[in-house]
């Protein structure tokens, strides 16, 4: 004879209302931008004075068309200075930002946000509407979001 297992009626599973946290939950709104008729050296000091790695660019309508960061100083600083040759006159951050900017959406969830961090090897993700940048990302906004979230909350 085999064995008989009744568990009863089941009840149906209940599921919880998850909250989601969101891009614009934890983004920066201040934020240091960029023009890209700044000069380098400018750029320079605002990094070290604000300790941070970089900033986005934008024109004068606010729409983001670029990223300055650390690295694209240093390789001014390799081509230039470190030869003791003079800084050029066209050291400006039009020159040596990045134009191909990954953004990230106000609306995505943070912990998705945390995977493009892993994915795409990035430090920050400018945030834009309607082609306007309205905020920025970073990986320790996405840190401050996990400390937040309680144990029973993960998926």
């Amino acid at each position: 004879m085999g064995i008989k297992n009744f568990q009863g009626k089941r009840e149906e599973v209940k599921k919880k209302n998850e909250e989601l946290i969101l891009v614009s939950d934890y983004m920066s709104t201040k934020l240091i931008t960029f023009k890209a008729t700044d000069s380098l050296d400018h750029v320079i000091s605002l990094l070290i004075q604000n300790k941070i790695s970089g900033g986005p660019v934008v024109n004068d309508a606010n729409e983001l068309i670029g990223i300055i960061s650390e690295t694209d100083c240093i390789k001014h600083i390799s081509e230039s200075k470190y030869y003791n040759m003079p800084s050029d006159i066209n050291n400006t951050v039009g020159k040596y930002m990045v134009t191909d900017v990954d953004t990230i959406d106000k609306n995505m969830n943070i912990f998705d946000a945390a995977f493009k961090f892993l994915s795409a090897r990035r430090r920050r993700f400018p945030v834009c509407e309607n082609g306007k940048l309205i905020g920025q990302l970073s990986q320790k906004d996405v840190l401050k979001a996990t400390m937040s979230v309680k144990g029973n909350t993960w998926k």
